[in-house]
């Protein structure tokens, strides 16, 4: 099976075209006011290649992994979801399991060193999940696999993209 990251190819000219028709334009606030977050950027959601994502508990013992919005507008409508098995030991760019949408067939990789501790059986029963909400981590949305991260795990994030550069990195 070919990544998400190879099927996607066709499909994200036509994406980038629709999404830059509709992008807005940023305007600074009238009040001047600066948004800020309040958590730490070591945090912060890492982006793969392949359109996958890790995000990074506070702990630094656990994250959450996914595949990224970019990749499941492009996908199309999902129609089936293949899970990994908890617990499982994973390197980088390991096969964890496999989406299939009306249009194509792909690899989910992981994007760090890792332990799979569980899954998300949601995406099994109602596998659209993952259009709705490929990035929410919540109960109810698209993330795929809970991990334990190790140190060589933490080490992996450094090679991986943050939302500026992945957004960067899907635009081209």
């Amino acid at each position: 099976m070919a990544s998400i990251a190879r099927s996607l190819r066709p499909a994200a000219t036509r994406l980038i075209a629709s999404s830059r028709a509709n992008t807005l334009l940023w305007r600074p606030s009238s009040f001047g006011s600066r948004a800020f977050s309040a958590s730490p950027a070591v945090f912060a959601k890492k982006y793969t290649k392949d359109h996958e994502w890790v995000e990074l508990s506070e702990d630094k013992k656990t994250a959450t992994i996914g595949i990224s919005d970019y990749a499941a507008h492009a996908l199309g409508d999902v129609v089936y979801v293949e899970l990994p098995t908890a617990p499982l030991e994973v390197g980088v760019g390991d096969s964890i399991g496999a989406v299939e949408s009306v249009k194509s067939a792909s690899d989910i990789n992981s994007p760090i060193t890792c332990t799979i501790t569980s899954v998300n059986s949601l995406l099994e029963e109602t596998p659209g999940t993952i259009n709705k909400g490929p990035e929410d981590d919540s109960s109810a949305g698209g993330w795929v696999a809970k991990v334990e991260v190790g140190e060589v795990g933490i080490q992996d994030l450094d090679n991986l993209m943050d939302a500026a550069a992945y957004k960067k990195f899907t635009e081209e």
